[in-house]
């Protein structure tokens, strides 16, 4: 890959981009079947990506006709990495076998190591004989929902779509490498005002806080709603904000330390929870959750704002659906993905059903969806949210670090890139968005990783 690397750099035509042989290997990051079980036994917070995940060569797979090559310049770690690299809630190699099953290409999926990763920016360095929208040369981002077109029930909403899968987690050959393997239809422009790093961060959580709070497939905000979002500065929080302020909504963001409010604070959010100063006990127990907590929570947001919310952004699960599905109001949406604080919920059906509210399902977003985010990020209505960037060497480490929520928006990764800050095309456009709010999270990390004179 070293010899695409010095092309794409030196300003190379697709065409001479194409004249370049596809290696027969690649660096990956990547967990072994054999290692499935190396976490048996341990407790779920104990568990550590680092031991897991191996950066080595490996083999490069054929290319379908509707699919294509990249060479990934960046990436990022989003918690389905995790899930993957801690084998948990189940080894992600039952996926690979099962799409193994489908087809003759289904087939590549099915080995002894899964490439991991779902985000990615770079360079398209081949296409299958189906592939007509895109050619050698093109600058890209990569969106990760993985579809068959010819499963009639994609075509509606393709999440919908009963083999509907996500791309670096349900499938193999992710993002978080020197190359990649990707459907036509997964590929989407790259901000030309952005660098690698800063347009590999966004399609997963971008998308997904779109599809959430926008689109008409959950819960179709509006002009006015206030929105209680979790982790309002984290990986999905960070673009569900930005999403609700540019679309005239009223956000109530909760955070979980003074600086994480601060930086809230900067995006436009007035309204702030910090969620570890109000120390706020939801359980009161493994078993039982405390009443009395939700309705000091309710009251809190009644404090801020005036309302209950009329949309809950709710990704955590576990830990906050019982305070999510109270503090809405009546008839109010909670829209429901990820629980990234466990999957079995809990709450009092009393207050859903007397209440008239709704709680939506989501997950990511159709080709669409992903397609109208990437354009709002294209014209800088919405901004990057990457924090930190880590190299491809160090995946366990950013991996651990996501896991750990020691991070604030996005962990960017350089893949084929050698340094931070390259990719940009269009300096003009960059300038007149506004350096401040492209590099916001970078600078609050930056800021806060200075030692105190």
């Amino acid at each position: 890959m070293q010899e695409f690397l010095e092309a794409i750099t030196a300003g190379a035509s697709g065409e001479e981009l194409a004249a370049i042989p596809i290696p027969d290997s690649y660096r990956a990051a990547f967990v072994r079947r054999s290692d499935a079980a190396m976490f048996e036994g341990v407790d779920s917070g104990d568990k550590d990506p680092r031991e897991a995940i191996r950066i080595e060569e490996v083999p490069t797979p054929e290319l379908a006709p509707d699919e294509a090559y990249v060479a990934v310049m960046a990436s990022s770690i989003n918690f389905n990495t995790v899930w993957t690299s801690i084998f948990e809630p189940l080894p992600t190699f039952g996926f690979l076998d099962r799409l193994g099953q489908e087809s003759f290409w289904g087939a590549r999926h099915a080995l002894d190591h899964h490439v991991i990763g779902s985000d990615g920016s770079g360079v398209v360095i081949g296409v299958g004989s189906a592939v007509r929208n895109w050619k050698v040369g093109d600058r890209v981002t990569i969106q990760c929902n993985y579809v068959d077109s010819q499963d009639p029930s994609a075509h509606n909403d393709s999440m919908k779509a009963a083999n509907q899968r996500i791309w670096g987690f349900e499938t193999n050959f992710g993002g978080l490498a020197d190359l990649s393997v990707v459907k036509a239809n997964q590929l989407m422009p790259k901000p030309s005002h952005l660098t690698w790093e800063e347009s590999a961060v966004n399609a997963l959580c971008a998308s997904t806080s779109y599809r959430m709070l926008v689109s008409n497939n959950a819960a179709t905000m509006r002009q006015g709603d206030i929105v209680l979002i979790w982790g309002a500065t984290g990986g999905l929080g960070s673009y569900a904000t930005q999403l609700v302020i540019n679309g005239g909504g009223i956000p109530v963001g909760v955070v979980s330390s003074p600086e994480k409010g601060q930086l809230l604070k900067e995006m436009g959010c007035d309204a702030v929870i910090d969620r570890r100063a109000e120390d706020y006990q939801f359980w009161s127990d493994e078993h039982n959750q405390d009443e009395r907590e939700w309705r000091r929570f309710g009251k809190r947001i009644r404090e801020l704002v005036g309302e209950d919310p009329d949309i809950v952004f709710e990704h955590p699960g576990r830990q906050t659906m019982g305070a999510s599905v109270f503090a809405a109001k009546r008839g109010g949406i909670i829209v429901t993905c990820a629980a990234t604080s466990g999957y079995m919920i809990e709450y009092d059906n009393r207050h859903l059903w007397m209440k008239l509210k709704q709680i939506v399902s989501s997950h990511f977003a159709n080709y669409g969806e992903a397609w109208l985010m990437n354009r709002l990020i294209d014209r800088g209505a919405i901004h990057p949210t990457l924090s930190d960037t880590y190299t491809l060497d160090n995946v366990g480490e950013a991996t651990y670090q996501v896991y750990n929520n020691r991070h604030e928006g996005k962990l960017g990764v350089l893949c084929l890139a050698p340094e931070q800050g390259l990719g940009v095309t269009d300096p003009e456009k960059r300038a007149e968005v506004g350096e401040d709010l492209i590099t916001r999270f970078q600078r609050h990390t930056a800021a806060q990783a200075k030692p105190s004179s």
